[in-house]
């Protein structure tokens, strides 16, 4: 802030108070900028808090059995100002029962009782607790958890792995993946309080930064890969496996630490009844876990930050038929050096990247659920994707449940990015408007053309996935055209600093944004994220002017977007002018172009490349 103004601090603080209410704010940001929780900079401000877990997770998983046994004591901190009468408790997994809501169809192997909490206590005494709920659960404390001090849980459950899998279930009859396992205290946060949002299986996540150390406690010959660092790799693995896999952690190559042949024949595992691997993992926003008796064992590291020499080891266990995976690590090894040094250009931040092959085509912190194609680019892209949400939204905490927008739109655009260094711009255009642009476009239903900022839980179908990845990611890369990639970088770089292991909303990006620019660029985040435009300019008129040619621009559809304007002459020759979404800073529905020269315009075309446009007919003029 002090960067963005340099004469007095009062009246730097007025500037930015006044530039900053040109954005609506909902009731409750208003209320957290009052309490001063959060920063009309874009920064948390001082009375900024967050609430933290512990967990001490203990899970028994017995493939084929269904059922999933668990124990759990969580010491949970209130950071807040609040003295807590009650806890939120989220029992994600309870979408499988047969009354819990969802976005569509699901087959009748994917339904379940749910989860069934066998004991509730809370600072050692035992809490009645009602399993007739839906995700979200309200327990009434006997005693309330005063601002500053931490309640000791203890929690005990079974339930049963879906046959039918998604984001978590039976991948096959002695292959699990466990996503949303546990129950956890919901968030609560400086702006809205207790999350109390049900869960459904179109909207994502939301979760408070934790430690956890975790045990799966598992038959002989089953592996387990997950969140986390294993603590006891020579307690489950045969020497010569756990030879391999620590040799890994230190080299680029790939080496394939367990075949199928090695699963077959019992190579694998220590040969005890039940091996229990215990993982533990600092300061994050989940964890997950996949278990196999046959899967395939592959693993490699790569350096992250070379200011520092840390590398991350980079696995993949998948069946030895998907042809695809067996490039996941080599292509895993690609991503987290990429995104480590170009975009977003932050050193990955954890330990490890884990690609599991399922049917979800989903992301965990330190894990993708993929499933397997035999189109290789393709799933390349996939896994990009995926991985590409380390940052956003495990790096920065981010609501995905009301704002999807700050996380898969940037995934969206780090997607398309490695995209062009791995296949090239041609072919990474080509997949983004085919895949992110082209059905939003040439949908003119009244929900496409939703406000960016609209809440994420309160969309469907077409009209969420456009507002949540297409849309969000234009306005992105339209201001990696504005700012030029030096200025952009820097200002996405402040942001994750200063929010990174937070609760970022979108107030904090667009303010940090513009103090990390010195630019005032509400007129740009209410372009694209407060209204209900779309695509769609044409060329209203082409006059001569002295010396020189006007072209003026109509933007019916309201959008702040950069475009190239495509001149070809009566000589045969032909000239492009760039144009950025700055044209449309003063006035949003009509811009001017200059052609210089007294050269004949044969024809004037409007081509905007991935902003594809919603009537392309009145982008040519012609004489």
């Amino acid at each position: 802030m002090l960067k963005f103004f340099s004469g007095c601090l009062v009246t730097g603080l007025l500037a930015v108070t006044a530039q900053a209410q040109d954005l609506y704010h909902p009731r409750n940001i208003e209320n957290a900028y009052a309490r001063g929780t959060r920063s009309l900079d874009g920064k948390p401000a001082n009375k900024y808090w967050q609430n933290k877990g512990n967990y001490n997770i203990r899970v028994t998983v017995n493939p084929p059995d269904k059922t999933i046994y668990g124990s759990e004591d969580i010491a949970y901190y209130n950071g807040s100002p609040d003295a807590l009468q009650s806890l939120v408790i989220r029992l994600i997994c309870n979408l499988h029962k047969p009354q819990s809501p969802r976005s569509g169809y699901v087959g009748k192997d994917f339904l379940s009782n749910g989860v069934t909490i066998d004991t509730f206590m809370v600072n050692g005494r035992q809490i009645s607790f009602n399993n007739d709920v839906g995700t979200v659960a309200n327990v009434r404390l006997p005693r309330e958890i005063p601002s500053g001090e931490t309640a000791q849980l203890h929690i005990t459950w079974h339930y049963d792995v879906s046959v039918e899998s998604g984001r978590e279930g039976m991948i096959d009859s002695t292959t699990y993946y466990l996503a949303y396992f546990y129950p956890r205290v919901s968030v609560y946060d400086d702006y809205n309080g207790w999350d109390r949002i049900e869960h459904s299986d179109r909207v994502e996540f939301y979760s408070d930064f934790n430690d956890y150390e975790v045990e799966i406690k598992t038959p002989k010959n089953f592996v387990v890969w997950g969140t986390g660092d294993l603590q006891n790799p020579k307690e489950v693995l045969q020497p010569s496996i756990a030879k391999k896999l620590e040799k890994t952690f230190a080299s680029d190559e790939v080496v394939n630490i367990a075949s199928f042949n090695d699963m077959k024949r019992q190579r694998v595992t220590q040969q005890n009844d039940w091996n229990t691997w215990k993982f533990k993992a600092a300061h994050i926003a989940d964890v997950t876990y996949g278990i196999s008796d046959h899967f395939v064992w592959d693993a490699a590291s790569v350096m992250v930050d070379s200011s520092t020499g840390r590398r991350a080891s980079v696995q993949a266990a998948y069946n030895d038929t998907a042809k695809d995976f067996h490039s996941s690590v080599k292509n895993s090894h690609y991503a987290l050096n990429w995104f480590s040094n170009n975009w977003p250009g932050v050193p990955y931040p954890f330990s490890k990247m884990t690609a599991f092959q399922g049917y979800a085509d989903m992301e965990y912190p330190m894990m993708v659920n993929d499933a397997t194609t035999d189109d290789l680019g393709f799933s390349q892209l996939v896994q990009d994707h995926e991985i590409a949400h380390t940052y956003f939204p495990f790096y920065m905490g981010i609501n995905e449940t009301r704002y999807a927008f700050m996380d898969e739109g940037w995934a969206t655009t780090l997607e398309y990015l490695i995209g062009i260094a791995e296949k090239g711009k041609e072919e990474a255009d080509r997949f983004y408007k085919m895949f992110r642009v082209t059905r939003y476009i040439n949908d003119p239903s009244t929900e496409e053309d939703q406000p960016i900022i609209s809440l994420s839980s309160q969309l469907s179908g077409s009209g969420y996935g456009n507002n949540a990845y297409g849309k969000p990611s234009l306005s992105y890369l339209g201001l990696k055209d504005m700012l030029g990639d030096t200025l952009l970088k820097k200002a996405l770089k402040e942001y994750m600093n200063r929010w990174n292991g937070k609760h970022p909303i979108p107030w904090d990006f667009f303010y940090s944004f513009n103090d990390a620019t010195g630019e005032n660029l509400n007129w740009y985040w209410n372009n694209w994220f407060f209204t209900n435009n779309y695509i769609d300019v044409s060329v209203k008129d082409v006059v001569k002017k002295g010396e020189n040619t006007v072209v003026t621009v109509y933007n019916k559809g309201g959008f702040a977007i950069p475009f190239d304007v495509i001149v070809s002459f009566t000589d045969g020759s032909f000239t492009t002018l760039h144009q950025t979404p700055r044209i449309w800073q003063t006035n949003q529905r009509q811009a001017e172009v200059t052609i210089p020269g007294n050269k004949t315009i044969r024809t004037v075309q409007l081509e905007g490349g991935l902003y594809m446009d919603a009537t392309p007919k009145d982008n040519i003029w012609s004489k």
